[in-house]
């Protein structure tokens, strides 16, 4: 085992599984020297070289589109979009190419793609680079999306995507790439599909996404140490699939549940999980399922309208307490 930062986590997968298998690249903008926005890629380039490593003009519809034609003719390309808000660019390409091809060929070819974003705030980077998008690939059939919140979560995770059929887009938050964890030296892969429980617990169930996760762990702890509530954090890693009986287990066991995510509110994945849990554990609640999500608006540039926006820990202790009545 080794300690390492979520971003090398995500490049140690991309090493190992391009040294596995010739037929996985990777592209995107300023991904060779320059190792992409966040330093992900950085000195891939020396070990695999320019066909291997393809830096892309700035036209996501174009490379995302390259990428779907290599995908079908065999090879397995790993792409970057710097921001999960440039993706609007290659919507049909993802969309009405990529997601239905499998289904329209009857199941006849492969589309092993994985779209790999960014999304989030935090860092003050406005209104055009902070969405979180997430609901709008969940809706889509034939896509997988994965939005892993641990460097190890994101090494196995991403090694899985890849080895993938299917297209897969792969969300990483951009306040997690200095986060560090420990990951395991050997080779490993996370199932996709398969939820993760971050903390124990049996009076709340608390399902967190993405950087979400960490907050909801911070929070968990502060509750536990000041009023003795044990909440069980769940993680889902994978929104589509979606684990749904790890999360209708864990209802059962707390009958409290909250949904906590930082994409907005309206739209957002915590309704249809919501509802997934009232068709499915509605006689083991003991109380409406809650939601804490950043408000109905856009992200703004200023740091402290930002942090007001998006739920901070101070907000979701808040909210907890008050659902618990504590």
């Amino acid at each position: 085992m080794q300690e390492i930062e979520y971003r090398e986590a995500i490049r140690s997968a991309l090493e190992e599984e391009m040294r596995r298998d010739n037929s996985i690249y990777v592209m995107g903008e300023d991904i060779g020297a320059h190792g992409g926005a966040f330093g992900v890629t950085t000195g891939l380039i020396k070990k695999f070289g320019k066909k291997r490593v393809i830096q892309t003009p700035i036209s996501e519809e174009g490379y995302v589109g390259i990428a779907v034609g290599s995908a079908l003719n065999g090879n397995r390309p790993v792409v970057e979009v710097m921001f999960i808000d440039f993706i609007t660019l290659a919507m049909d390409q993802i969309i009405n190419q990529a997601a239905k091809m499998r289904f329209m060929f009857g199941g006849k070819v492969k589309v092993p793609i994985v779209i790999r974003t960014q999304c989030g705030a935090g860092r003050g980077n406005a209104a055009q680079h902070s969405q979180s998008l997430e609901s709008w690939f969940y809706h889509v059939p034939g896509l997988k999306v994965v939005m892993p919140s641990t460097p190890y979560d994101v090494k196995g995770l991403l090694k899985s995507s890849i080895r993938d059929d299917n297209p897969v887009i792969f969300i990483e938050h951009k306040c997690l790439y200095n986060q560090k964890g420990m990951v395991p030296d050997n080779d490993y892969t996370i199932p996709i599909g398969k939820a993760d429980i971050k903390r124990d617990g049996g009076d709340l169930t608390l399902i967190a996404t993405s950087n979400m996760v960490l907050k909801a762990i911070n929070v968990s702890q502060k509750i536990s140490e000041e009023k003795g509530i044990e909440i069980e954090v769940l993680d889902p890693r994978t929104l589509v699939p979606l684990d749904i009986e790890t999360i209708i287990s864990s209802v059962k066991k707390t009958g409290k549940v909250v949904i906590l995510h930082e994409a907005i509110e309206r739209g957002g994945i915590a309704g249809d999980i919501s509802a997934i849990i009232m068709e499915k554990a509605f006689d083991w609640l003991d109380a409406p399922v809650k939601r804490i999500c950043s408000y109905n608006t856009i992200v703004p540039y200023n740091y402290l309208l930002e942090n007001y926006m998006v739920p901070s820990e101070e907000r979701i202790y808040s909210e907890i307490k008050s659902f618990l009545a504590i």
